[in-house]
């Protein structure tokens, strides 16, 4: 029986997940997987789910499905518990268990950027992957985390998940944060926020992991690099995270470099 896979989301046809986990099938010799996009909202995930046959055996998961795939899974690892989001779904008897890669993806780019270790951090923006970002530099050693947003009431998420960690978080707005001291940021602001963030202070020495990885050099990242800091490309944090993906769903080791080699072609650092 051939096995299926696919990537949920909305818009869905920017995404690279297709690239990657085709690349990694290819590798392993898993000639009767395949892997599809699927464009759907959180509302019609349920419906999805719930009438797929076994031939299915697990997605992973973007905006604006990420709440959605936690809520219903029926199973869940404690990460999509703690965060509320998964990305990951992965066929297990009677259902689907819930997990979520994307906080390795964010410590290991940042873990191969040279942060070994961190005390005082700082996440702009409070979106899907804020809360996963928020882990990684938990487990990085933050014990105080800055969160700069637009607004105060969305930070409620990643704020919660840094009291669950006991680690301080303190809210700003971006209006009263003119620059980020910080040693260490992560930004997961999109697209339509890259001239708020670019035109902050920026500081020698800061590293600045920037999620996103399409148009790089972003904005965002061509300041950093300009003030004498070190930018950290999104395209390593959605790599790591496929990798494990990956692996959750074949069972197969991830083959790093097939997959980084095709990842690479499709976007030339």
């Amino acid at each position: 029986m051939a096995e299926r896979a696919a990537v949920l989301g909305r818009p869905i046809t920017h995404s690279l997940s297709p690239v990657l986990h085709r690349a990694a099938y290819a590798a392993l010799g898993l000639t009767d997987w395949t892997y599809e996009a699927l464009d759907l909202g959180a509302d019609e995930l349920p419906v999805l789910l719930g009438g797929l046959s076994e031939e299915w055996r697990g997605f992973s998961v973007t905006m604006p499905c990420k709440q959605a795939a936690a809520a219903w899974a029926t199973e869940s690892d404690p990460l999509p518990r703690l965060l509320g989001a998964a990305n990951t779904l992965v066929r297990v008897p009677g259902g689907w268990r819930a997990e979520n890669t994307d906080v390795t993806g964010v410590g290991m780019a940042l873990q191969l950027a040279g942060v070994e270790q961190v005390g005082h951090a700082a996440i702009l923006g409070a979106g899907g992957t804020a809360g996963a970002a928020a882990v990684a530099l938990a487990s990085l050693g933050a014990h105080t985390v800055d969160v700069v947003v637009r607004d105060p009431a969305r930070a409620a998420g990643v704020v919660g998940v840094l009291d669950a960690l006991e680690v301080t978080a303190r809210v700003a707005t971006f209006a009263e944060t003119p620059e980020v001291s910080a040693p260490v940021v992560v930004s997961t602001v999109p697209t339509d926020g890259q001239t708020t963030v670019a035109g902050l202070h920026w500081q020698p020495g800061q590293t600045v992991l920037d999620v996103l990885y399409a148009g790089w050099p972003t904005p965002l990242a061509a300041a950093v690099q300009a003030a004498g800091g070190t930018p950290v490309h999104g395209l390593d944090v959605l790599f790591w995270q496929a990798t494990v993906q990956v692996e959750l769903i074949t069972g197969r080791p991830a083959p790093l470099e097939a997959m980084r080699t095709v990842l690479d072609a499709a976007v030339p650092r």
